[in-house]
């Protein structure tokens, strides 16, 4: 650069001979056998859509994952990894306010994935610059979100987060999982609780944390130090490997991780894999892929072509519809991996207890109510979450339930806006509720447990607020990802979040290392950490207090 500068300006300069690029860096792993070849950026290293099982096609479609056993010879990690097979979006969303519409186009969930197909089950790696098998610097392991049914490694580029903890003083690696959604990791029924065939997708994200620790000590990675992340899905995700098989979470006699964080998402109470809910969706999906007259459905489900199947997986409500978060395909307790539904799990500490950060965004459920909007009422509402979500529980539990948020425009989400934002009668009330009952308060009901059957297994809770005054939204489900994962404000959100995550990666407490305000545990007062744009404080966890007590005493009515 200063000999080009010389040269602009006239002055004499001899040229040095050009320098070469540096090789593509390469990794030799033993399980299986391969060489990956990757590509070299800015300040990471990376190597992406190496297969870390059997692809899941032909017979092996609604199969649990197989290990790879063949040698893999060289692999040229660096294109793009294709998806697993993706759902539909099942409304439009025309009908959103042009400002809302716009700012959620911006977010992974509702960009469009073209590359996708079933031969998908692989990881991305991102390592620093420089990085040696003898490096044995601390893994982070990434599981998307997109309500089961949508998500892939492609839409997030770990090489920021790397470049990011370089900066901090503590480099991690990163690593991302695709595995299977929608119907092709999820579906319930009878006849796959039979055929062993349940919650495909936890299964692949297992398969993945055993790749790793076979694997990633040869890209400089510590496999006795993984942390596991994950937001939304992802995160609800991260709370079921704490749960699966009861809580083992060893291989070859190590735990696969040692600690978790879990953004927007942790206890999902759910009916098992063969419910009448469950069962509907399965015939559905058999019926619109003309397979109801075959002696096997699911042999004839496996037989058909990608393009007839994917179809009639889709057939199925999705998440960004009418019926929201009533999910057609979500994990559900199989008896052998998923062996209760997790609520019970946690309650009777079958899980991975390990150290762990928790959190929510402070308006989850604005996104969710965006898609109910004919809902003007206090009977339409109750109607909505009888009819969709709750079957468990009577028009009396429904009624009780809304009847702990107040009918009041100031009083609902985006909270503490006032009046404002009322998109339609009843919106920030079914957003309140959505948001509490999936996100917010269950998250408190899994730190009361934790706390409770673990007090010695440290944990933090935060709150973000930092999107405050967006209009309809407030600081919204997915807003994260911009915010946290991506980082394009380097406000004080971003900055004191990852400095948080970084240290909590690097010494499981996220004090140790950062330079922000200190983090209390959430035994110590039942304290949130609040993150605004522009600053940090602590919050008592006691909002709508009334609701969490009474869902808290009622769990078992609110499967879905």
């Amino acid at each position: 650069m200063k000999s080009l500068l010389l040269f602009f300006l006239g002055l004499p300069v001899a040229f040095a001979s050009p320098v070469k690029r540096a090789s593509s860096p390469t990794v030799t792993i033993s399980y299986p056998a391969a060489t990956i070849i990757g590509s070299t950026g800015t300040s990471a290293e990376s190597f992406s859509g190496i297969p870390f099982a059997q692809p899941p096609t032909v017979s092996l479609r609604l199969k649990p994952p197989q290990s790879l056993t063949a040698p893999l010879g060289t692999v040229t990690a660096t294109g793009t990894a294709k998806a697993c097979p993706q759902m539909f979006f099942s409304d439009s969303t025309s009908t959103f306010p042009t400002d809302v519409l716009g700012i959620l186009l911006d977010t992974p969930l509702f960009q469009t994935i073209t590359n996708a197909g079933e031969d998908c089950l692989t990881i991305d790696v991102n390592r620093p610059i420089g990085t040696t098998s003898t490096s044995k610097l601390p893994v982070l392991f990434w599981i998307f979100g997109g309500g089961f049914e949508l998500g892939s490694t492609s839409m997030y580029d770990g090489a920021s987060l790397v470049a990011d903890s370089i900066s901090d003083g503590q480099p991690i690696i990163f690593v991302a999982v695709n595995y299977r959604v929608g119907g092709f990791g999820f579906l319930p029924g009878k006849e796959i609780l039979a055929d062993g065939s349940s919650n495909l997708g936890l299964l692949d994200q297992r398969l993945a944390l055993q790749w790793v620790a076979d694997n990633i000590a040869a890209f400089g990675g510590d496999p006795t130090k993984v942390t596991i992340w994950g937001e939304s899905a992802g995160s609800i995700s991260v709370l079921d490997q704490m749960a699966l098989y009861d809580g083992n979470n060893t291989y070859k006699g190590s735990p696969l991780f040692r600690g978790a964080i879990m953004d927007s998402g942790s206890i999902v109470p759910a009916d098992p894999v063969d419910c009448p809910k469950g069962q509907v969706v399965y015939d559905t999906v058999v019926a619109n892929a003309g397979c109801s007259a075959a002696a096997d459905t699911l042999e004839c489900l496996r037989s058909l072509d990608y393009e007839t199947y994917l179809s009639a997986a889709n057939s199925v409500p999705g998440i960004l519809s009418y019926s929201s978060i009533a999910l057609s395909y979500l994990p559900r307790p199989d008896g052998v991996a998923l062996t209760q539904s997790p609520d019970v799990l946690i309650e009777n500490g079958q899980y991975a207890a390990v150290p762990f950060i928790i959190g929510d965004q402070e308006d989850e459920g604005t996104l969710f109510a965006l898609f109910t909007p004919n809902i003007t009422n206090t009977a339409q509402l109750i109607t909505w979450l009888s009819t969709y979500l709750f079957h468990d529980a009577t028009t009396a539990d429904i009624q009780a339930l809304v009847a702990t948020y107040p009918d009041d425009a100031s009083d609902g989400s985006p909270f503490n806006t006032f009046f404002f934002n009322e998109w339609y009668p009843e919106f920030k009330r079914m957003a309140a509720i959505l948001g509490d009952l999936t996100f917010t308060l269950t998250r408190r009901a899994f730190l009361n447990v934790h706390t409770t059957v673990n007090p010695s297994v440290p944990c933090w809770s935060y709150l973000a607020s930092y999107d405050y005054g967006t209009p309809i939204l407030g600081t919204f489900h997915g807003s994260d990802i911009l915010q946290v994962f991506y980082g394009i404000l380097p406000n004080y959100a971003s900055q004191s979040i990852h400095s948080y995550y970084f240290s909590f990666v690097t010494n499981l407490d996220p004090n140790t290392g950062s330079s922000f305000m200190n983090w209390p545990q959430w035994s110590a007062g039942k304290e949130l950490m609040q993150f605004y744009a522009s600053y940090g404080t602590l919050l008592v966890d006691d909002f709508r207090s009334t609701s969490y007590n009474f869902i808290a005493a009622n769990v078992p009515k609110f499967h879905i």
